[in-house]
């Protein structure tokens, strides 16, 4: 087992007791070398790391691969799992990274010593703390290898995927000196897998990083453009028309503006097309020289061109880390009629939105490479699902290839779609997606609006696929960032374990009440960057493209309050079901009242969305449940009185502003 080899590495060697950690990491049962300093932990690293490994590693049953995915390994034949799943979601760089060297220098991740930012090493030793929690899926942005050019901020974005088939090198550890990075991501799916815990990647088949390790193979997969010109390249703007996707009846109007032609004159066939030969011997010299992309420029004069939206006069500037696929051979059908026979391959806004305006010749061997890459995770690591980024802009055919194609040799694995609005369920299901991203952190927060009781009555309970139940992910603003901050964090955490075709997801650092967000991209701008102190040291940092850490040894968290929160669905995972659920209080939109009763026994779901007044619920259990006597125990209750009421067939309670509760009936 690659676990083993860690521990083998570690239980080599010793170190000195300057390893600081998050007091978070540390199990109350640890009897290593303890050292405190103000409020700091520090541990002697090796001790402790082989300390938590081989505590996994005692929970292993003999003769099992973990390196398979978990629904193999139990002999699961679908992949329902996936709706009693509790989620955590992490990006890796940051979830993970810390100051060991030196915390009270929070913004300083260069230690001499120590690994500083994130790596999957530490996602092993952070295991005990999620599983302490209840989770049992944990969610990844992409761990594939990334791209330092054009990069954004001082790290840049794990979107600009180099390479589609290996880890980031920069998740390595220090600690495990000799081991490779790929065998480090063995390690951790094969302790998340000992542990009951299943993990999920993104998967981003759309673009790719501007200088992909697949340009020296396959320069006729990318778009190419003057570099003499790349100054001018930009979204072409339309003056005619407002902000809106392309549609056949504006084609038109699109391709007659000359912002359009001027675009259009900006584009170059690839150098294998316009110079076979000398290409040959270019990427043979070239094949391990991480900058080949410059000499591109200098050689053939041509570059890959940043992305931009599919939206037409959309104000967001060029995303100049990353580039498009070339998924077609040809132009669009719809659009040929309004180009030149000799134009080169191109990029625009019914280009970048193939899945309605497709070309006629797939670049076959492409879709190949593309719909590979999630079998080749499930089958080389074990990994148990994928969100498809941006599937719904795909070719339509391909979509469904990829899907099919990560479902064939398992059929426990699971496919998440990108799609954030809610009416797409049911196209999401005829596509084979198990799950759907959603919109609840949109919703719940507009609570005056009435969009909190929509999403809880009348969105959710009637969609084809599940949506992940979530407060904040990481393109959006923190919970805690928005109106009434922790409190309304903590309603919105609790309710979100129990919402009908609702899987719980919650975000890293949420926990924690992190207020900085990770990304800018939903529901935010850029004054949503600065919700730090100025003095702090990521004040307008984002993880996506900075160094960022958590703010750990948190004085006030939800940590207990997860752990309990988990413990109550999975006791009572046979009763929080669709049929078994009954709405209260369908009238007051600053009411949420969810009773789920089998008949036998039942969960009782009481929020007060009013956060400026306490509210009155009075309850009529007997009428759903023909009792005239009820046991509650409330599991969650913030106020001085018993957590075990016997109450008649109707009883009265008082919430606090922005109070929720949860009691198990009998």
């Amino acid at each position: 087992m690659y676990l083993e080899k860690v521990a083998d590495l570690l239980n080599r060697r010793t170190g000195d007791v300057n390893y600081s950690i998050p007091r978070e990491w540390l199990a109350r049962d640890y009897n290593g070398m303890v050292k405190l300093r103000g409020r700091h932990i520090f541990v002697e690293p090796f001790e402790f790391g082989s300390s938590v490994v081989e505590g996994i590693l005692s929970s292993k049953e003999p003769h099992v691969d973990y390196l398979k995915s978990l629904g193999r390994i139990r002999g699961e034949e679908d992949n329902s799992w996936l709706r009693s799943a509790i989620v955590y979601g992490s990006f890796v760089r940051s979830t993970t990274a810390y100051p060991h060297f030196e915390p009270e220098f929070f913004s300083d991740l260069n230690s001499p010593e120590y690994s500083e930012p994130g790596t999957l090493y530490k996602m092993i030793l952070m295991l005990p703390y999620l599983s302490s929690m209840g989770f049992d899926t944990l969610y990844f942005l992409p761990v594939t290898s990334y791209s330092d050019a054009f990069k954004k901020g001082t790290l840049g974005s794990p979107y600009s995927v180099k390479d589609f088939f290996a880890i980031d090198e920069r998740y390595h550890d220090s600690l495990l000196e000799g081991m490779q990075v790929a065998d480090e991501f063995k390690a951790f799916v094969e302790a998340a897998h000992i542990m009951g815990i299943r993990i999920v990647l993104d998967f981003i088949p759309r673009t790719s990083a501007r200088d992909s390790f697949l340009i020296l193979q396959h320069p006729e997969w990318f778009y190419w453009i003057d570099a003499s010109r790349l100054g001018e390249y930009r979204p072409p703007k339309i003056a005619s028309l407002g902000f809106d996707q392309p549609r056949v009846d504006t084609l038109e109007t699109i391709y007659s503006s000359e912002d359009v032609r001027k675009h259009l004159s900006l584009f170059r066939n690839p150098p294998n097309v316009t110079d076979p030969e000398r290409w040959v011997n270019f990427s043979r010299e070239n094949s391990g020289n991480p900058d080949f992309l410059k000499d591109i420029q200098s050689e053939f004069g041509i570059v890959t061109p940043p992305g931009f939206s599919d939206w037409i006069n959309d104000n967001q500037p060029t995303w100049d880390d990353i580039t498009f696929l070339r998924l077609y051979r040809d132009h669009p059908v719809e659009s040929r009629k309004y180009i030149s026979s000799d134009q080169p391959p191109y990029v625009l806004f019914d280009v970048i939105k193939s899945s309605f305006f497709p070309g006629e010749e797939p670049t076959v061997d492409l879709w190949n490479s593309l719909e590979s890459i999630m079998p080749f995770y499930n089958s080389e690591f074990g990994v148990d699902g994928a969100r498809l980024d941006m599937g719904h802009a795909l070719p339509r055919e391909l979509e469904l290839r990829i899907i099919r194609k990560a479902k064939e040799a398992d059929a426990s694995f699971v496919v998440i779609a990108e799609e954030l609005v809610m009416g797409n369920d049911e196209k999401a299901s005829r596509s084979g997606y198990d799950c759907i991203l959603g919109n609840t952190w949109w919703m719940e927060p507009r609570i005056s609006e009435g969009k909190l009781k929509e999403i809880v009555y009348e969105t959710l309970p009637p969609l084809k696929l599940p949506s992940l139940a979530s407060i904040e992910t990481p393109d959006t603003p923190r919970a805690v960032a928005r109106n009434y901050g922790k409190r309304f964090s903590r309603f919105a955490t609790v309710l979100n374990f129990f919402l009908p075709n609702g899987i719980t997801y919650v975000n890293s650092g949420q926990e924690l009440f992190e207020i900085q967000p990770m990304n800018l991209g939903l529901d935010n701008d850029e004054k949503g960057r600065y919700v730090l102190p100025p003095s702090d040291p990521f004040y307008g940092k984002l993880a996506f493209f900075d160094n960022y850490v958590l703010h750990w040894n948190a004085d006030d968290n939800m940590i207990g309050l997860i752990s309990s929160l988990s413990a109550i669905k999975k006791q009572n995972q046979s009763v929080l079901q669709s049929e078994y659920l009954k709405f209260l209080f369908e009238d007051d939109k600053a009411a949420i009242g969810l009773f789920y009763w089998n008949g036998n026994r039942g969960v009782l779901i009481l929020g007060n969305a009013d956060f400026s007044n306490m509210k009155d619920f009075y309850v009529d259990l007997g009428y759903h449940t023909w009792k005239g006597e009820h046991s509650v125990n409330w599991s969650l209750k913030n106020s001085d009185q018993q957590s075990r009421w016997n109450v008649g067939g109707n009883f009265h309670i008082s919430l606090g502003p922005g109070e929720i509760v949860v009691g198990c009936i009998e």
